[in-house]
């Protein structure tokens, strides 16, 4: 006979295992009808390798991060192998337990796209062998940061000169 607790552990592993298996054949079908995307397969490669980086950059034991993150242990490392496609909440808990933030790994794993910033800049970023994985990231963030309030700032800047147009004149003047 099993206990409360065992039952409901073992209710929330089959739950979560047919979500799992529900959103990556969501994906596959999404993957599927979109020809110029990469594949599910592919996908779950680039974000596994992109984990097992981070958690090595972080000096995480796999069991460690698979605590964390509240996944199994087999479950985490057939994520890292690219066997399986994790879905946005796992993601953002191994983010969790990376310390890391949830929307780089949705980047990696196809889920966002980057939008801000200029193309060429980013991929220099994301191609410099000299940068670990994290320093990408906060790079990529910091760049995305400055470019967004750049954009914002020249706004500001034309409603300053405009409402102020004898500054300069009063300073020569002075």
């Amino acid at each position: 006979m099993q206990t409360p607790g065992e039952f409901v552990r073992e209710q929330v592993t089959t739950v979560r295992e047919k979500v799992d298996r529900v959103a990556g054949s969501v994906a596959e079908s999404v993957a599927g009808s979109v020809g110029d995307k990469p594949s599910v397969a592919a996908v779950s490669s680039q974000v596994g390798e992109f984990i097992r980086e981070q958690r090595s950059a972080a000096r995480v034991s796999l069991r460690e991060l698979a605590r964390t993150a509240g996944v199994s242990n087999p479950y985490l490392s057939q994520v890292e192998r690219g066997l399986r496609k994790p879905s946005a909440e796992i993601l953002a808990s191994i983010a969790r337990g990376l310390k890391i933030s949830a929307e780089s790994l949705y980047e990696q794993a196809g889920i966002l796209d980057r939008r801000s910033g200029n193309p060429d800049t980013v991929a220099a970023i994301r191609s410099d062998d000299a940068l670990s994985e994290r320093h990408k990231a906060v790079l990529l963030e910091l760049y995305e940061t400055y470019v967004r309030e750049h954009r914002a700032a020249p706004t500001t800047a034309a409603a300053k000169t405009s409402s102020h147009p004898t500054d300069s004149s009063t300073k020569e003047s002075a």
